[in-house]
């Protein structure tokens, strides 16, 4: 491939990678990661609400990975509250797990940035077969979409498997008991994905580059080894 096409494709890379890094920094502060929508059970139960009753009794929260925000409705109008996971919910957390996203979500933006240096390195200099060359290219974005995928997993098993939302919605409700109705990602958690699907896409932009998946042998590599073979 040209010289110029490659310049083009690996400026291409280092612009995606970089709105990816701004993108995921902007999405690990804000609390847009999950809307859920909780029932008040206790104040259900106790009149027997159902069809259209249960809507004052249903209220809502939306958060991330530091606060968050939401009403609670129990029949008697809505309560605004607001929340913090540190310090406020560290005991009512699993605080390894959610400590373990925001620290692969800061491995994923450093990993980014650095990526976006070794496409722009390779784009305008000659690194060929230095770490920051093709390897390092490829190096860098499977560990990164690594990183974007486990902080996807993570944060879905907390919120599935762990019932974050409960764990919430009940912290220091004495009274009534609350559960969760439905649950939905929203646009922080979709930026993280958007970030795993970019650093796949820039593995494809390096072999359309014309640069080879690490340890994949050429035919001509094959070639020449069976002809030394029969050298000998």
């Amino acid at each position: 491939m040209p010289n110029q096409q490659k310049k083009i494709i690996f400026c291409m890379a280092g612009v995606l990678s970089f709105l990816c890094a701004l993108g995921v920094v902007t999405a690990v502060g804000t609390p847009l990661w999950i809307k859920a929508t909780i029932l008040c059970k206790t104040g259900a139960l106790l009149v027997n609400a159902s069809g259209e009753e249960l809507s004052k009794f249903m209220g809502e929260m939306q958060y991330g990975l530091f606060h968050g925000e939401g009403t609670r409705q129990c029949g008697l109008g809505a309560r605004p509250f607001r929340f913090s996971f540190f310090p406020d919910l560290l005991q009512a957390i699993p605080v390894s797990i959610h400590v373990n996203i925001i620290l692969f979500s800061m491995i994923l933006v450093v990993l980014t940035m650095v990526g976006t240096a070794f496409f722009m390195y390779n784009a305008f200099g000659k690194p060929f077969e230095a770490i920051h060359g093709p390897l390092g290219l490829y190096l860098v974005s499977f560990i990164s979409g690594s990183c974007g995928c486990l902080v996807m997993i993570l944060f879905a098993s907390e919120v599935k498997i762990h019932h974050l939302s409960e764990k919430i919605a009940n912290f220091r409700e004495g009274t009534y008991a609350y559960k969760t109705q439905d649950e939905s990602y929203t646009a922080s958690f979709w930026v993280v994905f958007i970030c795993f699907f970019v650093h796949v896409l820039n593995g494809l932009l390096i072999r359309l580059a014309g640069f080879q998946f690490p340890f994949a042998k050429s035919k001509d590599t094959g070639t020449a080894s069976v002809a030394a073979d029969l050298m000998y």
